[in-house]
């Protein structure tokens, strides 16, 4: 389980995973569910934190993510 440093940031792509979503209309939920069609487990309280800064990302999420959002990888960096 992540855990949360000192209030550091755990990731660089949540603001844009958010924005990413919430431009296609999809709820946290509706993201974990599209998730779980390319075997990517991430829960949407996950999903919250992750978007929160608050929970690392692994690179097979990483891939996942951009995989079901039809984006690069780098795109969720910019």
């Amino acid at each position: 389980m992540a855990r949360i440093i000192d209030g550091a940031e755990m990731n660089l792509i949540g603001s844009n995973l958010k924005r990413l979503r919430q431009e296609r209309g999809w709820s946290q939920q509706l993201l974990s569910n599209k998730l779980e069609t390319v075997a990517v487990y991430i829960c949407r309280g996950s999903i919250s934190r992750i978007e929160d800064k608050q929970r690392t990302v692994t690179d097979i999420e990483l891939y996942g993510l951009a995989n079901v959002l039809g984006v690069a990888i780098t795109d969720l960096f910019e």
